[in-house]
């Protein structure tokens, strides 16, 4: 018997209350001088679909509020927590400090191809400028760095883009160990 295929085209009808004491994946990302708030609105809500803990935005990256960032978020802005911490370095060694690993999003001669790196499990990701990426300092400072493996003539993609690439490679290496939820599940 043939099974009427059928398509989500709803969000969850959850609460924000709801929402906010629900068990989030151990991911935080931090955001390095971001220029573009479209950017910023588009890794919010990815980072809700992914259920992560945290984006924090440091120096120029758009912080809420802000009226570009709610247009790319779509709603998502008060479903993910959001904070601004004006120096990157500080964000890095508070993470760091709490003994989270930081790993640097970034295409160097020491990057290790993401698909062929084990993330641990909380962890931390930094995203860097969308034309300077992430500064040399940082870099020395970071647990690892990694990449994904560019074939054409351009030598990196949107930003967006990538964390969506990289969010979404943690969540299938962890899981097993990803909290899962079933509240939005027609």
């Amino acid at each position: 018997m043939e099974t009427k295929l059928k398509i989500k085209t709803l969000d969850s009808n959850i609460s924000i209350k709801k929402f906010k004491k629900i068990k989030k994946a151990p991911i935080t990302v931090i955001l390095d001088n971001l220029r573009s708030a479209f950017n910023v609105g588009s890794i919010i809500r990815t980072s809700d679909c992914a259920l992560i803990e945290k984006v924090i935005m440091c120096g120029i990256t758009a912080h809420p509020p802000h009226k570009k960032l709610e247009k790319t978020a779509v709603g998502t802005l008060d479903y993910v927590q959001c904070e601004y911490e004006p120096f990157l370095m500080d964000a890095v060694k508070k993470q760091q400090k709490q003994g989270i690993p930081v790993i640097a999003l970034e295409t160097t001669n020491k990057s290790k191809i993401i698909w062929n790196f084990n993330f641990p499990f909380p962890v931390s990701i930094i995203l860097g400028n969308e034309a300077l990426g992430i500064s040399p300092q940082v870099l020395k400072l970071v647990d690892d760095i990694v990449e994904i493996p560019m074939l054409g003539f351009k030598n990196s993609i949107n930003v967006a883009v990538a964390y969506g690439i990289v969010i979404h490679e943690i969540q299938r290496q962890h899981w097993q160990n990803y909290p899962k939820q079933t509240w939005n599940k027609k």
